[in-house]
């Protein structure tokens, strides 16, 4: 592999902003490096998603190594010692929006699929940068896997070089007190709903959840707040709504994860509405995924067969992985939450390297991750 060519590659990526819904240019960067590295075959699907193959010379199984191309933005207000899309190298780091979460994982599996000697494999090695994770998890997945219908699969998120094998969920629940309008003069003749809201809130903070040995404690974040009408000019508001950020364990329904909400005693004399939100967000291409925000938590054994062959794939390239587990939530809540295909993770950096300021990425776990992703291709399809 040409490390220097993998750094080249991971600094273009990082040069090029790619808030999800404008992944385009980004995307086209990846086709070409693709394309020039020999992928047996290339293609952009509906939602902007790029989708690279590398086949085996033997049949086989279909391994899937995704990472999302998409970013979080410049936070507002935020100060950054760096330019975020400069690619700057300095004292071993790479600097920028994105070099974490996750374009160095992008160019090493990328990379990693290319240097490989495929007269050696036994099935096909799909590499996706798939688009608008940041906004809906495993919503492009979806697509990527329909159409290549992988066996396995591999997230890049960031594990500090550990093999994942589960992670956390996520649900975005919704809360709407209701209360009745009248003029701010007269506030008795209404029933203010964002008083409402307050019990309410003082109720759910109260609540304690479960924890995981591995995954750790399940979470209910209160995220923002609105009351309705707003701007309210003379007005008791008459909605409230609140919206809880819930982190979800193994095995967790939406049915259970309401039912916490709506059965708290404090609750039962205010009107409200709880509910998991629907979400609709537009990709580059014009297409829209849609669904309810509800990811769901995940975990694969052990001692299954490819957690193991990865293990050994990763030892074989000179690494030393523990198994680890994710807490936030990724596109593994689709691969595998939802459509029951083994997946695990495997990326440089850690969770803490996401969405911060001065974004880096240490180019020696770039290096090791490529070498990484090399052994588990290896070690599955041999």
């Amino acid at each position: 592999m040409n490390i220097q060519r993998l750094i080249d590659f991971t600094q273009r990526l990082v040069r090029q902003p790619s808030p999800s819904g404008e992944e385009k240019e980004l995307i086209q960067i990846v086709v070409n490096e693709m394309g020039s590295l020999d992928f047996d075959k290339i293609w952009v699907d509906e939602n902007g998603s790029a989708i690279g193959i590398m086949e085996g010379t033997q049949p086989g199984k279909t391994l899937l190594f995704d990472a999302h191309c998409d970013t979080v933005g410049i936070a507002p207000g935020s100060t950054w010692t760096r330019d975020p899309f400069g690619g700057e190298i300095i004292d071993g780091y790479l600097f920028g929006r994105g070099c974490a979460d996750m374009k160095g994982a992008l160019a090493a599996m990328v990379h990693a699929a290319a240097s490989l000697d495929k007269s050696r494999l036994a099935g096909r090695i799909v590499v996706s940068a798939s688009v608008m994770e940041e906004v809906f998890e495993g919503g492009a997945l979806k697509t990527v896997m329909d159409q290549v219908n992988p066996h396995y699969v591999v997230i890049g998120e960031s594990s500090d070089l550990n093999l994942v094998h589960g992670g956390r969920g996520r649900a975005e629940i919704h809360i709407e007190t209701i209360g009745k309008p009248s003029h701010s003069s007269s506030p008795q003749l209404g029933v203010n709903a964002v008083h409402l809201m307050m019990k309410v809130i003082e109720a759910v903070e109260g609540i304690k959840l479960s924890e995981h040995p591995r995954l750790g404690p399940a979470i209910l974040a209160l995220t923002d707040i609105i009351s309705e009408p707003y701007p309210g000019y003379s007005v008791i508001p008459s909605r409230c709504k609140a919206t809880y950020d819930r982190r979800l364990l193994p095995d967790e329904t939406i049915e259970d994860v309401l039912r916490v909400i709506t059965s708290l005693p404090a609750l039962q004399s205010i009107p409200i509405n709880v509910i998991v939100a629907q979400g609709e967000h537009r990709s580059y291409t014009g297409s829209i995924l849609r669904g309810t925000k509800f990811f769901p938590a995940w975990e694969l054994d052990a001692k299954h067969p490819f957690v193991e062959r990865a293990l050994e794939g990763l030892r074989t390239s000179g690494l030393d992985p523990q198994l680890s587990a994710y807490r936030f939530c990724t596109n593994a809540a689709y691969s595998i939450g939802i459509a029951g295909i083994p997946t695990i993770g495997f990326g440089p950096g850690t969770e803490a390297d996401a969405h911060v300021v001065d974004e880096r990425l240490s180019l020696d776990a770039l290096e090791k991750v490529a070498r990484g992703y090399q052994g588990i291709m290896e070690a599955v399809l041999a």
